[in-house]
């Protein structure tokens, strides 16, 4: 061979295609659909069975034994609307809903921020603490609450349904938060100070966007909590004006008879908020505790 000469490549070797055994092996891996659809189809059916026989309720007519509501009627709606005050009960629920979620997140971003950032003495025996306040019933809580409430003169008001629901709300929300915080990196907060800001404005500007999914989060729990909760409007509330939703269901209950379609109609009213608000967040609700569940 000379020097000008080229020593010819070799072509490259095709790849060999899989085995039959292979194949076969990846195949047996692999779960069979029925497997998959199966079990999802029965909870599937356990679930959704329950809010169609509510729906049947509400919008059959009164003494309609029929599997199928036809023909509809929202004759019950109606009555929940106006002549039970339902409206009122829906303006209540939505004024301690939003404004617990508002003071609940405030306060829980605070506090959260406090425990991921700062290292003071007893920091572990507050987390202790707040930890084991989760095991309190808020039965337990009833009775100093509306000792506090009834020497603040704050019975038979929003205000009290609103505070019980925030100090109910806050220990695991200071905790959720606290794990948010901790998973953004101190480094882009110190990055900040070295330009100029402040520990609030490096806070605002560098950590509190990458927030946004846990506080959605949090937040969501606390105005769900608040929307379903029973117990402390039952207790704090009198004036009928004045009640929420839960306990307006109650009261269409009574120990004679039962209104079957006044009271799915009312339950829908109730779940109809819930389920369009977790519609719309759901993605940043899981991103949420994505982050959370991960520790930096």
């Amino acid at each position: 061979m000379t020097a000008t000469e080229v020593a010819p490549v070799p072509a490259p070797l095709a790849p060999e295609p899989p085995s039959p055994r292979k194949a076969h092996r990846r195949s047996w891996d692999e779960a069979p659909r029925w497997q998959i659809y199966l079990p999802l189809s029965v909870y599937l059916l356990f679930t959704l069975v329950p809010f169609y026989w509510i729906l049947l309720f509400a919008l059959r007519p009164d003494g309609s034994t029929s599997l199928v509501p036809w023909p509809m009627t929202f004759d019950h709606f109606q009555k929940v609307w106006t002549e039970r005050d339902f409206g009122i009960y829906f303006k209540n629920s939505v004024q301690v809903g939003v404004v617990t979620l508002v003071m609940t997140t405030l306060v829980a971003l605070a506090g959260g921020y406090a425990l991921a950032r700062f290292d003071f003495r007893a920091k572990r025996a507050f987390m202790l603490a707040l930890l084991c306040s989760q095991f309190v019933p808020g039965a337990l809580l009833l009775v100093p609450l509306f000792r506090i409430f009834a020497e603040l003169r704050m019975i038979n008001s929003l205000s009290s349904v609103i505070i019980a629901e925030t100090v109910f709300q806050l220990p695991l929300s200071m905790i959720l938060i606290s794990g948010f915080i901790r998973n953004v990196p101190y480094s882009l907060e110190e990055a900040a100070w070295v330009d100029g800001c402040n520990r609030f404005a490096a806070f605002r500007i560098v950590v509190l966007p990458l927030l946004r999914p846990g506080l959605i989060a949090v937040g969501s729990f606390a105005f769900v909590h608040a929307w379903n909760h029973f117990l402390f409007a039952l207790m704090f509330l009198s004036d009928q004006s004045k009640q929420t939703i839960p306990v307006g269901l109650n009261t269409l209950m009574s120990a004679d008879s039962v209104d079957l379609g006044a009271l799915a109609a009312g339950g829908i009213i109730a779940a109809v908020p819930v389920v369009i608000v977790f519609a719309f967040i759901q993605k940043w609700l899981i991103t949420g505790f994505s982050a959370g569940a991960v520790k930096g």
